[in-house]
């Protein structure tokens, strides 16, 4: 990158290469060389940070995972927050706070349907069924309505 980047800034700085008719050719020749090969450079890094940063966001996952196993409360309260309270009441009422749960279409915790987990997403384990539904809640106005189960009952 480095090098393209110098071989860019050469010409912006000598403009008159591109012009004169004795370097015209190999001077344009150079320059979409270097611009092309910062192109595919940056995409590359950006392509490299991308799978780095995924790779950290799993390894977190499976941290925090491995922290609230065995406890869907747990997971519940860390991606509900100030809302633990009520998450816990309709997660009990909806599936006994069994993330294998399932009643036709509607699965895990939460009790989340196929179009909803399309949209919110869903996962295995009790950290990302509490995501999706959180997504969920969010996207719903912070309300309980999307759930049969409410959490003043």
């Amino acid at each position: 990158m480095q090098k393209s980047t110098s071989v860019i800034r050469f010409f912006e700085k000598h403009r008159w290469l591109l012009q004169d008719r004795r370097f015209k050719k190999e001077a344009t020749h150079r320059l979409r060389i270097a611009k092309r090969t910062l192109a595919a450079s940056r995409a590359k890094a950006a392509h490299s940070r991308a799978r780095i940063a995924r790779q950290r966001a799993e390894l977190h996952h499976r941290r925090l995972v491995a922290e609230l196993r065995g406890s869907p409360a747990k997971a519940i309260c860390h991606v509900f927050g100030s809302y633990c309270n009520e998450a816990l009441r309709v997660a009990r009422c909806e599936s006994g706070y069994s993330v294998n749960a399932q009643n036709g279409q509607y699965l895990g915790l939460f009790q989340m349907g196929t179009n909803e987990r399309r949209i919110f997403g869903h996962g295995a384990d009790a950290l990302r069924q509490s995501q999706a539904a959180y997504r969920y809640f969010v996207r719903s106005g912070r309300d309980w309505s999307p759930w049969s189960c409410k959490p003043w009952y």
